[in-house]
């Protein structure tokens, strides 16, 4: 019996106390095998007709936007928009397509948005506007809805990673809230200060202890920071430098850098001492020093210290318990910043950054916890396939 059979059996034995759909456990089982399968054989996709992906374009207020569209092959029951995480490849990533077309079988209508920014290995504020104008656009063209006097039926919103702070934005936007039910955030971070000072020191709150801990993060971090602001230089050659410089530790994070490092300029001295160190009580004093517009974006950028009131859909918040690129601990003070209740934090052992599943599998408490987060999912969507 594997091992996501056995957690199967536990939580359908704990949901029918809890008076839940065994059928739906079933269901949400079979999704999460799918999602660890990828492109790969599953019991999802031999009862399931293959969705249909096709790229579209929409203009809202006058922006013009791209997106691939998933749709179901027996009819839509909901909507979702996802958006994807730090690639090069963007909405393409072969994990990201395969995660769109699980959760198109499973009968979400998917809306995955281009976003520029991403696929260049860069994030920045404005991006959240793209979330806003795919939420909108999706609300009233979802196949389930809307109906006659009702209004659009409530979507949801997934984001992957650093997206998570721009979808957070845009669902705390009148213009997007309305329609929103449901947030589910993986690997996603909370506060930009917290982040930095993990990806350059390994210096991290544990998310249940809140202790100070420090690890080995993955250098991806970092070297995409670097990738991100280098274009907000001011001088031509520090923007030049920085990008070079981060490009060349993404392809090789031991490739030397000396022979660029030091031909920068103060503002450009100043970003790449921010990366490099190592010093958790120097990465205060190190951003101040950044130049104004990086601090600038940073802080627009960062959900910590904003008013989320505004914020109304549920949260599902999935993260890895030992994340080597955002600590888990962003998840839990992303739920504590919300009201009491609004957010669930699933903490995976196993889990990587955005895989969901992990390559090496989750332990049985792991398991039973990405079965219910799915089984939440699934219980909103037939929530608003009957409104």
């Amino acid at each position: 019996m594997t091992l996501l059979r056995r957690c199967l059996i536990a939580a359908a034995a704990a949901a029918l106390l809890a008076g839940c759909a065994p059928s739906r456990l079933v269901e949400a089982e079979r999704v999460l095998r799918d999602i660890q399968a990828g492109d790969g054989p599953s019991r999802l996709k031999e009862t399931t007709p293959a969705p249909r992906r096709e790229s579209i374009s929409f203009t809202i207020d006058g922006a013009l936007r791209e997106a691939d569209l998933y749709r179901p092959g027996d009819g839509a029951l909901a909507a979702l928009v996802v958006m994807p995480g730090v690639s090069p490849q963007g909405r393409d990533d072969p994990l990201l397509v395969a995660f769109a077309r699980t959760l198109a079988r499973a009968r979400f209508q998917v809306l995955v948005p281009e976003v520029a920014n991403l696929r260049q290995l860069r994030v920045g504020q404005d991006d959240w506007r793209i979330v806003v104008d795919a939420l909108r656009w999706l609300a009233q063209a979802q196949e389930t809805g809307p109906r006659p006097g009702d209004g659009a039926r409530p979507i949801g919103l997934v984001a992957i990673s650093y997206a998570l702070g721009p979808a957070v934005l845009a669902a705390a936007d009148p213009r997007a809230a309305g329609t929103l039910g449901l947030v589910l955030g993986i690997g996603g971070y909370f506060d930009i200060e917290s982040v930095v000072t993990f990806f350059t020191t390994g210096w991290f709150r544990d998310a249940e202890t809140s202790a100070w801990r420090r690890t080995t993060p993955n250098p991806f971090g970092k070297w995409v920071f670097l990738e991100s602001n280098a274009g907000r230089m001011t001088d031509p050659s520090d923007k030049a430098l920085l990008s070079v410089i981060a490009k060349r530790r993404l392809d090789d994070p031991q490739a030397p850098i000396d022979d660029l490092a030091r031909r920068l300029l103060p503002d450009g001295k100043a970003v790449l001492a921010l990366v490099e160190n190592t010093d958790r009580a120097a990465v205060r004093p190190l951003m101040a020093r950044l130049p104004a517009e990086i601090r600038a974006e940073m802080q627009a950028m960062t959900l910590k210290g904003r008013d989320l009131s505004g914020l109304t859909a549920e949260l599902l918040l999935v993260h890895g318990r030992n994340d080597p690129v955002i600590p888990s601990g962003e998840s839990v003070a992303l739920a504590a910043a919300v009201a009491p209740g609004q957010a669930a934090v699933y903490l995976i052992d196993g889990l990587s950054h955005v895989e969901v599943g992990g390559k090496q599998g989750v332990g049985f408490f792991s398991a039973l916890q990405m079965v219910e987060a799915v089984y939440r999912m699934l219980a909103a969507r037939d929530r608003w396939a009957e409104r």
